[in-house]
């Protein structure tokens, strides 16, 4: 947390767009496809995901984003004219809240703080995205994104803990799966 919020606001930028590249030319989206992605909170210098959205509404790939209504993460897709509101943490959420009830995500990409070479994911604590997987197809990938790299092992990894398949840097595309 302390090396991302240590970043100026060019460095986000750029890195974001780095990082948004490496999963265009990594992963090749293409229309029709159903993309779930985090809005990000501004003020943790998370990646800008709004680079994704806008490449993926361009291109008729469905845009899903998360919104958590009654301590659930729930999906709702997204369009050109949504109508945003800011909630209680600081995150620009759709105005509505009717779940997509979609589970055949092609890709998730998700909001982390870090995540080691083994998937494992560090997040706010609050579980929702762990319980969120719980819900989506197996084909589904998770994507983590990140500025930075692996170095350290998460060791305190809880039996419900749900690892992502890919994490993209700015540098990388990481796959997790055994045999990759």
């Amino acid at each position: 947390m302390q090396k991302r919020k240590a970043l100026s606001s060019d460095e986000v930028f750029l890195l974001s767009e780095r990082i948004f590249e490496n999963f265009i030319n990594y992963f090749k989206p293409v229309s029709g496809q159903k993309v779930h992605i985090f809005i990000p909170i501004e003020k943790f210098n998370e990646i800008k995901t709004e680079i994704f959205i806008q490449y993926f509404l361009s291109r008729n790939i469905r845009v899903f984003v998360p919104k958590i209504v009654d301590q659930k993460l729930i999906s709702i897709e997204i369009f050109s004219e949504t109508k945003f509101q800011t909630n209680n943490w600081g995150i620009s959420e759709p105005v509505s809240s009717v779940d997509s009830e979609i589970s055949d995500f092609d890709s998730i990409i998700t909001p982390l703080l870090y995540c080691d070479q083994n998937g494992n994911r560090l997040g706010y604590g609050k579980g929702f995205y762990d319980a969120f997987f719980e819900g989506i197809s197996k084909d589904s990938k998770k994507i983590g994104v990140n500025y930075f790299n692996p170095d350290d092992t998460i060791d305190d990894v809880w039996e419900n803990d749900i690892p992502v398949d890919y994490l993209v840097t700015p540098t990388d595309v990481l796959s997790f799966f055994k045999g990759s």
